[in-house]
């Protein structure tokens, strides 16, 4: 039901597969973690959703990345998440507490990108307004 949801799937695919990589969408979930390098999850109701919040914990349930899931990735996995998260729902407390969590990381390395991109959009307003006058 929520798979079909997501437009860019298939592109997606096609660049991984394109680049030597491979993504894998399943239901199962030992058959996804199994020998990931990486575990990434997002909230399972985002803004605008709220309305269907209790109904997506229902579904998403099994899906919950826990201790037990990052067992099933290889040793070395990390863990992943855009956040803010919803400790207790997508994601166990001691998943993301864990050393395995890069999600800080994640946060920080995003914040840079969105500077960069800042800047660019700022030198290119600033030429708009060069070439206007």
């Amino acid at each position: 039901r929520y798979l079909e949801r997501n437009p860019v799937r298939a592109g997606m695919v096609k660049r991984a597969q394109a680049l030597g990589g491979k993504i894998l969408v399943t239901h199962d979930m030992a058959e996804g973690a199994r020998h990931a390098d990486a575990i990434y999850t997002d909230v399972w109701a985002s803004m605008g959703q709220e309305e269907e919040h209790e109904a997506r914990l229902k579904t998403f349930e099994p899906y919950r990345i826990t201790p037990k899931v990052m067992k099933m990735a290889k040793p070395s996995a990390i863990f992943l998440h855009c956040l803010p998260a919803h400790r207790g729902e997508e994601v166990a407390d001691a998943v993301i507490d864990s050393p395995q969590s890069s999600v800080w990381d994640q946060a920080e390395n995003r914040l840079h990108a969105q500077k960069a991109l800042m800047v660019m959009l700022m030198k290119m307003a600033k030429e708009n307004i060069n070439n206007e006058t």
